[in-house]
C-alpha cells in the first residue's frame, strides 16, 4: 500500500501517521514516501517518484492519495499496463477553485490543464473510492465527483471535513478496508 501526501504536505502530516499505524496493525505493508518539491509539485517528478517506489505493480498494489497525491496516482496509472488492486482518493480533484494567488494558480495550472486519460486509467484501476467533503475550500466538488465517476469510483461525501486534513479520519480507514475486501 502506497500513500501519497498532498501539496505542501508530507508523510507526517494530517491523518497519514495515524492511518499508517492502523494499517500496519492489520498487516498491510505501508510505504509513505516523501514526494519531491512538495511546495512546487511537478507532474513528471511526482510520477517518477511513484514509479521508483512501486517498482513492479500488481493486483496486490493499492494506493491512498490525498489531494494532489490523487492526481499523481492517476498520472502514474496512465504509464502502466498491469492492473493494480485499487485506489482510495481523499479530497481528490481534477479542478480547483479559490486558489490563494497567481503563484499558486501557476503551480496548479499544469495539473489542472494536462488531461488525464480516464479510459487508460480505468484499464488498470479495477476499483476505487473518492472521499470528498461538501465544504472543501478548493471547491469544484460537483465537477470532481463527475470526473471520478468516469473512473467508476464509489463516491463518499463527508458533510463538514474541509480538505480532509484532520489527524484522525476513521472514514478513510473503513473505506480502504471495504475497497480491499470488494470482489
Amino acid at each position: 500500500m502506497i500513500m501519497v501526501h498532498r501539496w505542501s504536505g508530507g508523510p507526517q502530516d494530517d491523518w497519514r501517521p495515524w492511518l499508517k499505524g492502523e494499517l500496519e496493525k492489520l498487516d498491510f505493508k505501508v510505504s509513505l514516501p516523501e514526494m519531491p518539491d512538495t511546495e512546487v509539485p511537478v507532474i513528471e517528478k511526482w510520477v517518477h517518484k511513484l514509479a521508483e517506489v512501486v517498482g513492479t505493480p500488481d493486483s496486490e498494489t493499492y494506493f491512498i492519495g490525498h489531494s494532489i497525491g490523487c492526481q499523481a496516482i492517476l498520472r502514474y496509472l496512465e504509464t502502466i499496463d498491469t492492473a493494480i488492486g485499487g485506489a482510495l482518493f481523499v479530497a481528490g480533484w481534477f479542478n480547483l477553485e479559490n486558489l490563494e494567488d497567481d503563484e499558486v494558480r501557476e503551480i496548479a495550472r499544469p495539473w489542472i490543464e494536462t488531461p488525464i486519460k480516464t479510459e487508460k486509467v480505468r484499464s488498470v484501476l479495477p476499483k476505487s473510492v473518492l472521499i470528498i467533503s461538501k465544504n472543501d475550500p478548493y471547491g469544484a466538488s460537483k465537477e470532481n465527483i463527475e470526473k471520478f465517476g468516469l473512473l467508476k469510483s464509489r463516491i463518499v461525501v463527508l458533510p463538514n471535513a474541509g480538505h480532509i486534513t484532520a489527524s484522525v479520519e476513521p472514514t478513510i480507514l473503513s473505506e480502504f478496508q471495504n475497497l480491499v475486501q470488494e470482489g
